[in-house]
């Protein structure tokens, strides 16, 4: 039973990065080579992240909400932004167009993330005797970060890559792409400053993800429109 729990939650977690790439011109493209490229830049930008917070963050004395430590966790957190335009725009890629380089882009950022953080809660704790909600509840929010990541990664792609955008579409490119970049710290703070239980957090970022995907899909659909 422990493992079949295990297998469901595993399944939830990782399964919809695989079902995105074949579901999607993704797998047509075989563009495997340019998400695994990106899943090793976020590998290196984690890393950096870690050495980040480990030098300047101080341990906290309890699980409450520190604004001062919240700030510089979103300040280190734009590494991440850094990370992403380095994939996009340095990395050498197959011949593929800018909608798919930004897929996958996002997808191996998302499915790295996705393994880095929660394979190992999964391995510990999903095996054990006792069912909980916990692993299922990380796994709904493991697909509201592939929508997350996919989404900044679209941003990302019309910040450095698109050059004849819209003007008047440019400051909400940005202010998306901010959103998105700050969501870490946005979730923190509804977790340790206003207590919100896991289950709500997870339902939050799911909302959110999905208003922000409609969103960038608009931007981005609206940038591939040729100007008059």
């Amino acid at each position: 039973m422990t493992g079949f729990h295990f297998v469901n939650c595993a399944i939830l977690t990782f399964g919809p990065h695989a079902v995105y790439y074949l579901a999607t011109p993704l797998s047509e493209y075989d563009t495997v080579g340019t998400s695994v490229k990106a899943a090793l830049v976020y590998l290196g930008t984690a890393l950096v992240k870690l050495v980040c917070l480990a030098t300047f963050l101080k341990v906290p004395e309890n699980d409450g909400f520190d604004p001062y430590q919240e700030s510089l966790k979103a300040l280190i957190g734009f590494i991440d932004v850094a990370g992403l335009y380095f994939a996009l725009t340095q990395l050498t890629h197959r011949n593929i167009s800018q909608n798919h380089k930004f897929q996958a882009v996002g997808l191996g950022w998302a499915f790295a993330d996705s393994v880095l953080h929660r394979l190992a809660p999964l391995w510990v704790g999903a095996r054990g005797l006792e069912f909980t909600w916990e692993y299922i509840l990380q796994g709904i929010e493991a697909n509201a970060n592939l929508v997350l990541y996919v989404s900044l990664a679209s941003l990302g792609s019309l910040i450095w890559i698109r050059k004849n955008k819209p003007k008047t579409l440019i400051p909400i490119i940005y202010v998306c792409a901010l959103i998105l970049a700050t969501m870490p710290s946005i979730t923190s703070y509804l977790r340790r400053g206003l207590g919100w239980h896991l289950s709500k957090v997870v339902g939050f970022e799911l909302l959110s993800s999905l208003v922000m995907a409609f969103i960038c899909w608009q931007l981005f659909y609206a940038c591939q429109r040729p100007s008059n």
